[in-house]
């Protein structure tokens, strides 16, 4: 059977590692099985992919679910990165509050738009960059560097900067009854025993 702690989940290859086992900051969850291409060093997954991430003044999170594919050089901003907009300048003043002689949280330098959440059975294209605030849904599929700054619906394919609406996977009908289904909760065996159906486009006739 697969087993869901391995780091390294090919054989002799140091390119693709299991997320959950990788990542080491308490603001990040990973689900079973969602792994991370990288041609350099995938274990760098939190150094390179997950950035402006400042847990020591924000709670932000990101949580990725379960049998996601994320490609090289994805990059998921944090609020960290935003700049206040309701201000007259964007200017980062409380980033720099000791030059300034200012006694305000260093917070107050941008606008919190809070967690990214990545549904599960998601696949995030190379140098895709998903941003602070937004939510994917289950079954989506972020292209190759889109810039999503909008929440995606599941089983939706999405491209461009910004990245909009390409086409939907599978017609609603059919998206409705993955989404009661949640394959991705089974137990391994029982996944096992519907691999021809969840490799291919038919919906299992019995769930035993």
């Amino acid at each position: 059977m697969p087993n869901r702690t391995l780091l390294y989940p090919r054989k002799d290859d140091k390119t693709i590692v299991y997320l959950k086992s990788c990542v080491k900051s308490p603001f990040i969850e990973v689900g079973d099985y969602s792994f991370y291409h990288d041609f350099e060093n995938p274990m760098d997954f939190e150094k390179k992919c997950v950035l402006y991430h400042y847990p020591y003044v924000n709670n932000d999170k990101l949580i990725i679910g379960k049998f996601c594919s994320i490609a090289y050089g994805a990059k998921f901003l944090f609020n960290g990165a935003n700049h206040t907009l309701d201000s007259l300048s964007t200017y980062p003043f409380p980033v720099l509050a000791c030059e300034w002689n200012l006694d305000v949280p260093i917070t107050d330098a941008w606008d919190n738009k809070g967690d990214i959440v990545i549904g599960n059975d998601v696949w995030i294209g190379f140098e895709a960059v998903i941003m602070a605030g937004v939510t994917i849904g289950d079954g989506a599929i972020i292209g190759s560097r889109a810039v999503v700054t909008k929440d995606v619906e599941p089983y939706s394919i999405v491209g461009g900067v910004p990245a909009k609406l390409i086409r939907k996977r599978f017609p609603e009908e059919q998206i409705q009854k993955l989404l009661e289904m949640k394959w991705w909760n089974w137990d391994e065996e029982k996944i096992k025993r519907h691999l021809p159906e969840i490799m291919h486009t038919e919906l299992p006739d019995k769930l035993k």
